[in-house]
């Protein structure tokens, strides 16, 4: 609560990214009065891609380049290999970003 309150997001929305962000070892759950969640590691050991493909469903830009999904289109897709490069430009960009730049 305290986070949503002090960078004003939606406490709807981390209650629900949490449980996933837990699971991966991201966050540990504190117990207790003033529990919640603390981060398992120091803030600057951190990317914004690690927690974006924790926390997100899925990053890609188009649908053809999510796991669950085969286009049938793909073998002749003109567009294909462009939405390749900028999901790839996408991720390696994110993953320099620490989470201390963003505090």
């Amino acid at each position: 609560k305290d986070i949503a309150e002090r960078h004003e997001l939606s406490l709807k929305y981390l209650e629900s990214i949490m449980p996933n962000l837990k699971e991966s070892g991201l966050v540990t759950g504190v117990a207790g009065k003033g529990g919640g969640y603390k981060l398992s590691k120091p803030a600057d050991q951190y990317t914004v891609g690690e927690i974006l493909r924790v926390s997100e469903d899925q990053m890609a830009p188009v649908a053809c380049l999510t796991g669950g999904f085969v286009c049938p289109k793909a073998d002749t897709c003109k567009t294909l290999p462009m939405w390749k490069k900028l999901d790839d430009i996408m991720s390696d960009y994110l993953d320099t970003v620490k989470l201390t730049d963003l505090m």
